[in-house]
């Protein structure tokens, strides 16, 4: 029986295989979706003035 000696060239070859075929048939590099929108911020209101209470 033979032993060969384990590398870590064969398994990442392996690995990445299916990404390789992958990306021949979408192309490089790969479509993905533009990231959403970042909505704006609330917006800040400056306080009102206060009225004096009516007196009824």
């Amino acid at each position: 029986m033979l032993k060969r000696k384990l590398t870590w060239k064969r398994p990442l070859f392996y690995l990445l295989l299916p990404i390789f075929i992958v990306m021949v048939f979408l192309g490089f590099p790969m479509p993905v979706p533009p990231p959403p929108e970042t909505k704006p911020g609330q917006v800040q209101s400056t306080p009102g003035k206060k009225r004096d209470p009516v007196e009824l």
